[in-house]
């Protein structure tokens, strides 16, 4: 038997002592072992939920407790989660997460106490829900050069663009349906502003390089700057717009960014609808490799907390080989150098400028008082400095989002 605690008695929590409970049978057959949930941390009094025995509120109970040999940290936020964390860590006790801010702020330092004391750090349930994408990508992938990895990884931002797309409601709208079905918080930032997909290909580009990223060291750009009118102009174009996190190698420096692309139907990314996520992943042998799924949600996570609980007992070691090391300054490259094209929205400027400033461009219908067009290959950089020159000439940027 192999006792566990879980840190953090929410949605995720909830979700994971709920199917250790309900599967307990088949998991025990399956592991030729049982596992037990011995604490339950939580500082709330809970005396109507089923795991009320089980509460405890000193994390101390747990971190000296011999018998614990695996902890779940489903707490959320980076305070007092990383200290909790590294504290088991510490104790000799393997940790699994769901929590893609520890992982990515803290996931060096914790990856290295694992190591120093011999016990494991799992995180599949932080990038993609129920997906399983880390251990295939670190393990199943490992003889491969990542070149690419791009996905759609917040299941809210996905619900909005889906129904902006084929409900023809507006960004606001998209975001209310959202909020009343539980999609989104009642603070949205998280997600409407691209951090949490941030997060997330940062873990998923460390563990495709061995290399953890500095957050804010990514470029990220959410989606509430999304108009209808920019969702019809990409249907023109037999398209959609996703919210992609995307690690890749463009002229063999690597760049990593979060931002609104528009997605050819032809690419499968592009028809992944509603709160599933999908994440595709190319490598220099075995080419491309899609993960779909459900992103969110207490079952879905469960599924992928469990799933390291039990990679555990079955004596598996880290899911990365090595701990992973700071990326350092050059990782990610200068977003200012990435090149792509762009689709470009503008007011009060005529064709000849942008035909001028632009050079060879790609008209597209859009609404009246605006003109819209797609570039040729361009950097960040160049152009930024070409939106500078047509704002000399009066024009008004309405918007602006790059092609996949």
């Amino acid at each position: 038997m192999i006792n566990i605690a879980i840190m953090g008695l929410g949605v995720v929590g909830s979700g994971t002592a709920d199917l250790l409970t309900e599967n307990r049978q088949l998991i025990e057959r399956r592991l030729g072992q049982a596992v037990h949930i011995k604490y339950i941390l939580d500082i709330r009094d809970m005396p109507d939920s089923p795991y009320s025995n089980l509460l405890v509120k000193d994390v101390k109970v747990i971190l000296q407790d011999p018998e614990v040999s695996v902890v779940a940290e489903l707490m959320g936020g980076s305070h007092p989660a990383f200290e909790y964390t590294l504290a088991a860590l510490e104790a000799g006790k393997s940790v699994v997460t769901s929590n893609k801010e520890v992982v990515a702020n803290f996931g060096v330092r914790l990856m290295q106490a694992a190591a120093a004391h011999g016990v494991s750090y799992l995180f599949e349930a932080s990038t993609g829900g129920g997906i399983p994408v880390i251990r295939p990508l670190a393990r199943d992938l490992a003889g491969n050069v990542i070149t690419e990895i791009s996905g759609i990884l917040n299941g809210t931002t996905n619900y909005i663009l889906t129904r902006m797309w084929k409900g023809g409601v507006s960004f606001e709208e998209a975001l209310s349906e959202a909020q009343a079905l539980g999609y989104a918080e009642r603070d949205p930032s998280a997600d409407v502003e691209g951090k949490d997909t941030c997060r997330k290909i940062c873990i998923l580009g460390a563990v495709a390089t061995g290399r953890l990223a500095q957050v804010d060291r990514i470029y990220t750009e959410g989606i509430s700057a999304i108009r209808l009118t920019d969702v019809r102009v990409a249907e023109h174009m037999d398209a959609s717009i996703k919210l992609l996190g995307r690690m890749v190698y463009q002229d063999g420096s690597l760049y990593m960014m979060t931002a609104p692309f528009i997605v050819r139907h032809d690419n499968p990314l592009s028809r992944i609808d509603d709160v599933f996520n999908g994440v595709l992943v190319s490598g220099n042998y075995v080419g491309d490799v899609m993960f779909y799924g459900r992103g969110a949600g207490a079952k879905a996570t469960a599924s992928a907390v469990v799933a390291d609980i039990l990679a555990l007992a079955a004596g598996e070691g880290p899911v990365c080989r090595e701990p992973w090391r700071e990326a350092g300054e050059n990782v990610p490259a200068d977003f200012a150098n990435f090149v792509s094209r762009n689709y470009i929205a503008m007011s009060g400027v005529d064709s000849n400028a942008i035909d001028v400033i632009f050079g060879s461009v790609e008209y597209l219908p859009t609404v009246e008082g605006e003109i819209a067009f797609l570039t040729a290959p361009v950097s960040e950089r160049e152009a930024q400095d070409n939106l500078t020159r047509l704002s000399a000439c009066g024009g008004v940027l309405q918007s602006r989002v790059r092609l996949f």
